[in-house]
């Protein structure tokens, strides 16, 4: 399978660090990747590798990683889900329903938006899009489990420890994360990840889920030479 990626110039420092751009290939390999540039910035054509996770393996780590929050925290008592935009929250929401599935129990779901709290935020130049932020229940004294899809240099993650630091002092934050590909640049790890992929910088994980690309699965996509 094919995609066509556009990378916005404005944005190189976040997609740098999710893998999406590469300032040393692009400055002196240009001619190998063979990128086009038009007035909305990059484009480049970005082949699929692998297939890590059909739709079946997606769905049993999802359920694997709820029974493996329930145990930690014995239960669901001061329990509550909290996904970073975007996918981060639809997989929160899975979680949650699959915790119902087995404890019968309800538990509160937030999303969060980390924009603002981007260590490259100056560097946007204005053109940063920030999303709204729902956590309409007190995380004080809770067990706050952060979920997001792919686990990287961190450095999403320590935004979103610093906006929640905004909403409360919880009892604890863990982690989960549905692929953690490496190469961290900061001092974070996942309590619960659904698959570890070992990747290389100029390969990109991607997470599809029905709810936003209408299939569950997770790629390893690279650039086309």
């Amino acid at each position: 399978m094919v995609y066509l990626i556009k990378i916005r110039l404005t944005f190189k420092p976040a997609l740098e660090r999710r893998g999406r751009w590469n300032k040393n290939e692009i400055h002196n390999r240009s001619n190998q990747y063979n990128p086009w540039h038009t007035s909305q910035g990059f484009f480049f054509i970005m082949k699929e590798k692998a297939k890590v996770l059909d739709q079946e393996a997606l769905i049993r780590s999802i359920t694997r990683i709820a029974h493996e929050i329930l145990e930690k925290n014995k239960g669901t008592s001061g329990l509550c889900l909290i996904g970073i935009r975007n996918r981060g929250v639809y997989i929160a929401k899975r979680l949650a329903a699959s915790i119902k599935q087995i404890e019968g129990k309800d538990v509160p779901v937030g999303a969060l938006d980390i924009t603002l709290y981007r260590d490259d935020l100056a560097l946007a130049q204005g053109k940063a899009i920030v999303r709204k932020t729902e956590i309409d229940f007190d995380i004080n004294e809770q067990n706050v489990i952060l979920v997001d899809d792919v686990l990287y240099t961190g450095r999403t993650i320590r935004s979103a420890l610093d906006a929640l630091g905004d909403f409360g002092r919880p009892r604890s934050i863990q982690l989960a994360v549905l692929v953690d590909r490496g190469h961290r640049e900061l001092p974070i790890r996942a309590d619960y990840a659904g698959k570890n992929i070992p990747t290389a910088r100029n390969e990109s994980v991607e997470v599809h889920l029905a709810e936003v690309d209408g299939k569950d699965e997770v790629v390893i996509v690279e650039k086309e030479s």
